[in-house]
């Protein structure tokens, strides 16, 4: 069974995320923030990470850094999944290793879905 980390401090989004993965069959584990997020990425070695970039403590953008740094874990691949649309923050997080990059107001969790099933695949 994949297992699938989100990273997201809003409760009502994550949850909502949640539900649908084990309705999907994936197992999933959860962060509130960055440093959480590392720490569970390092311990749990997930299939996937979907990872928020505004956070409380370390954003988005430093937790995609240190995974990157660390080849234990630099392998797992991430979707960014945030309200930053800005062009820059786009190629930031593509630059730091995201394998895609979803715009929040853009994606219904059913499409969030769909995108990590792909990359799972």
């Amino acid at each position: 069974m994949k297992k699938i980390l989100i990273v997201e401090d809003d409760k009502f989004l994550r949850e909502l995320i949640v539900q649908k993965l084990i309705k999907e069959g994936y197992e999933t584990s959860e962060a509130i923030d960055g440093e959480q997020g590392i720490k569970k990425v390092k311990e749990e070695k997930p299939d996937l990470v979907l990872l928020d970039l505004i956070l409380p403590g370390i954003d988005g953008f430093e937790v995609l850094s240190q995974k990157k740094e660390d080849p234990n874990i630099a392998k797992i691949p991430v979707i960014v999944l945030s309200n930053l649309g800005q062009k820059e923050d786009v190629e930031r997080g593509l630059k730091l290793g995201a394998v895609d990059y979803l715009i929040k107001a853009h994606f219904t969790p059913g499409e969030i879905i769909e995108k990590i099933k792909n990359v799972l695949k």
